[in-house]
């Protein structure tokens, strides 16, 4: 899970970009970096943690540009918690291209041997995104055909040679030096990305960026998502060409950004982020009352912050009153893609503090935006009943999440997620609910399809195993549990295991 930002702009571009960063910063605090362009020349800067902490007055002085990119992360499947790994990544040939990437592809090991042995290109870290870097450059070297001077056509032929070459999701900024900046999306539309514009008195400016939240906040007016298999090219004089870069597109939204990764201010693809979380609230409510709760429930309690507005909605329709029962410490980074389950486990003890007279002789329904490795809602449920709550039950508003994420959110392996194997009565037993009450996958899919009607699918790969892409394999997934590095895995899952559904988890 990353943020990108890219901004062509009519004066020095490093403030927007920096405050850009900072207001995506919940997509991405292992590690951020900026790269601005000042005529064939580029600037850079990165490092390790947020953005706050990256990026000293000096460091911001030397991005000289009224052009450039930046990037957030969190590390993706397989890759590592680095500063080697942290983006933009740059090459110098052929004329010089950075470029950040928000996204995993499922045939990096592939690309990178044929970067090897075909196109001569080395890697030099672990991550897909140098390798969609490397690819990217030998198509433009490819599509140029050795004239010194590109021509927007030469560059989308880049990208239309990219979409043949690379498999999974990818939302990408990119600039050639000397040219202009270059943003595209994969064919599937899976990964966010979206353009707008500002008229100042000195020209048109313009910014891409993952969410919409980051264009609202420093003043860009919404032009529109980038298209599934389109390319984006700003020249540095600011004109702006569009192209489809692919034959066959469609547009199949991660429907997890809705659940939990965007910003509840941010609209994606057409559908208002908040208004979808709203709407799962009223299905979940639904399903609670058909599950004949609502008269054991004395009052509902969401898990700050991002099940708010799905609380909201679960209260009202219930008719029991909502109170907010934990105070939350914002500087503690998201629980589920934190590295090792100890320090998981203590973080959410930092992360949250409940409030004893909202729980003390009440039978509490805790809604949280859904339930991963379970760690974090075992230890919610517990400071509920340390608080005096007599009974616990704990609603999802997302459905099970029975399997991993390979486009571009390290969510855990099969055998890490409390779902995977048991009974909705066994998770909540593992996690010590009197009762766990999940979102149904139709209800969820419906509840974010109303904000935009004209979308046909989302990936929900997640909670359905069904990977849009279709070229996740059963062995793919068990690479993807054999590289990762946790140390906490209670075992492996073979290729047939994966293929047949069945797991190590006790």
């Amino acid at each position: 899970m990353c943020a990108i930002i890219g901004v062509v702009a009519r004066s020095p571009v490093n403030q927007l970009l920096y405050d850009g960063l900072t207001v995506l910063q919940h997509r991405g605090q292992d590690a951020a970096g900026l790269v601005t362009a000042e005529g064939h020349g580029f600037h850079m800067h990165k490092g390790g943690g947020l953005v706050r902490d990256v990026f000293r007055t000096r460091d911001m002085r030397s991005l000289v540009g009224h052009m450039g990119i930046g990037h957030c992360r969190y590390p993706t499947a397989g890759s590592a918690s680095s500063i080697a790994e942290s983006q933009p990544f740059y090459v110098n040939s052929p004329f010089g291209i950075t470029l950040g990437h928000n996204g995993n592809l499922v045939n990096s090991d592939q690309l990178r041997r044929e970067l090897f042995a075909e196109d001569r290109r080395h890697v030099n870290t672990n991550s897909d995104s140098e390798v969609l870097l490397n690819v990217l450059a030998h198509e433009v070297a490819d599509a140029s055909q050795g004239n010194p001077r590109l021509t927007p056509d030469m560059i989308f032929n880049a990208v239309a040679g990219v979409h043949r070459r690379v498999k999974g999701a990818y939302a990408v900024v990119a600039m050639i030096a000397g040219y202009g900046l270059l943003a595209f999306r994969d064919p599937h539309g899976i990964r966010p990305l979206i353009i707008g514009r500002t008229d100042t008195e000195k020209g048109v400016e313009f910014m891409v960026a993952s969410e919409s939240v980051a264009l609202d906040t420093l003043g860009f007016k919404v032009m529109r998502d980038v298209a599934p298999g389109e390319a984006i090219l700003i020249d540095e004089s600011g004109n702006f060409h569009a192209r489809a870069c692919v034959e066959t597109a469609s547009l199949n939204p991660c429907i997890f950004e809705y659940v939990y990764l965007a910003r509840p201010d941010s609209v994606i693809d057409g559908i208002s982020v908040y208004e979808s979380r709203r709407n799962m609230g009223k299905s979940l409510a639904d399903k609670i009352l058909a599950m004949g709760l609502r008269d054991e429930i004395d009052v509902v309690i969401p898990i700050p912050d991002s099940s708010r507005p799905s609380a909201l909605e679960v209260a009202a329709k219930l008719k029991k009153p909502y109170r907010e029962g934990f105070i939350k410490n914002r500087y503690i980074g998201r629980t589920f893609i934190m590295p090792g389950q100890e320090q998981r486990r203590k973080s959410v003890r930092q992360k949250l503090n409940a409030m004893a007279i909202e729980f003390r002789d009440k039978n509490v329904l805790l809604v949280d935006d859904s339930i991963v490795r379970g760690t974090t809602s075992r230890e919610i449920v517990q400071m509920a009943r340390d608080s005096g709550a007599k009974k616990v039950f704990f609603a999802s508003a997302a459905p099970p999440v029975r399997f991993p994420n390979v486009y571009g959110i390290d969510m855990p392996t099969r055998v890490e997620l409390i779902a995977t194997g048991r009974t909705n009565e066994e998770i909540a037993a593992a996690i010590d609910a009197d009762a766990v009450i999940y979102q149904e996958l139709d209800a969820l899919i419906a509840a974010v399809r109303e904000c935009n009607p004209t979308i046909e699918r989302f990936d929900c790969s997640c909670f359905d195993g069904d990977y849009i892409t279709g070229d996740v394999s059963p062995a793919y997934l068990a690479d993807i549990e054999a590289s990762r590095a946790d140390g906490e895995s209670q075992g492996r899952l073979s290729s047939s295991q994966l293929d047949l559904g069945l797991s190590t988890v006790d």
